[in-house]
Formats: C-alpha cells, structure tokens, sequence
C-alpha cells in the first residue's frame, strides 16, 4: 500500500513599497539546512488558525512588523527534495499581498532569521540561486503582474478552531 499524500501547508506575505519611484519588495535572509538563503516573510501553518492569520502571525515573527493582508495574489503547488536526507515534500504555498507597519524594536525576529531587507525586482531575479525556493520570485512577480484575488477566496471552516467529533 503506498503512504498517503500530505503536503505541508505554507503561508507567505508580498509586501512592497515605492522609494523615489522605484518598487522594492521585502524579504528575509535566513538560515536553512541548504545555507543562508532569501525568502518572502513565510513559513508553516499552525494548527487552528487560518491561512490569513498563519500569515499575519509569520510576518510578524519573522520581520517584527504587523501585517495586514489585502489580498490573495496565488496559491501554489511545489516540490522539494533533499538527496542527502531523503526528504521529499510537497508545499502548498498561499501567498498573500498586503501592507506592513514599522518594526517593532522591543520584538526579537525568529531564531532563523538573519535580518529583513528591501530589494527591487531585478535586485530579486539575479539572487534567484539564493532564494530559499522557486515560489520566492515566482509569486512577487505574480504580485506585479497584476494578480490580486479576494481574500474570500479562501475558506476556513469553523472546525479549524473545534473540530467535529465523529462518533
């Protein structure tokens, strides 16, 4: 019998702000078991909550600023394997645009993190073989094509919160 399929579910934030005229998108360096890579605020979702506030929550761990999601730029299916360890797992990525507020400077970021950083879109597409994953470049550039989805695209039902008890 084969093993059923349970992909990991992933969170991440697009977030962008215009300086002098030119767009940049914030992202984070962090530590993974492949080295310091760049990656969009992101990261698993937690049980009972939803993917909105799985975002809201990882934005804030991982650049101390509050995150206000405005809308659902794409969801994302993606595949991830590690030769050395055997690990091969499935993500499903729901990324997310919205508006940051200023860091908060008492807030530690999370242990992985390096630091946060602002960069424009050609800044993103050459450090592609620094990116944590194809999706980092992959939804910014959705983000500025244009593709913007309501947030009631996605549905959380309440048993998230309880779950139903089958008997």
């Amino acid at each position: 019998m084969s093993r059923p399929w349970k992909p990991s579910v992933t969170v991440a934030a697009i977030i962008s702000r215009t300086v002098d005229g030119v767009q940049q998108f914030l992202l984070v360096e962090e530590h993974t078991p492949e080295g310091l890579k760049l990656n969009n605020p992101a990261g698993h979702l937690d049980p009972e909550e939803s993917p909105q506030q799985g975002v809201v929550r990882e934005t804030l761990e991982e650049t101390a600023c509050s995150f206000t999601p405005e809308c659902l730029v794409g969801t994302y299916l993606s595949r991830f394997q590690r030769p050395a360890t055997g690990d091969d797992v499935t993500y499903v990525r729901f990324a997310f645009g919205g508006a940051v507020g200023a860091p908060d400077p008492a807030r530690q970021l999370d242990g992985a993190v390096v630091r946060t950083l602002w960069m424009t879109l050609p800044e993103l597409r050459a450090s592609a073989p620094r990116h944590r994953s194809p999706l980092v470049l992959r939804c910014v550039e959705d983000f500025c094509a244009g593709r913007r989805y309501p947030l009631e695209a996605i549905t959380t039902d309440a048993s998230i919160y309880a779950p139903e008890v089958k008997r």
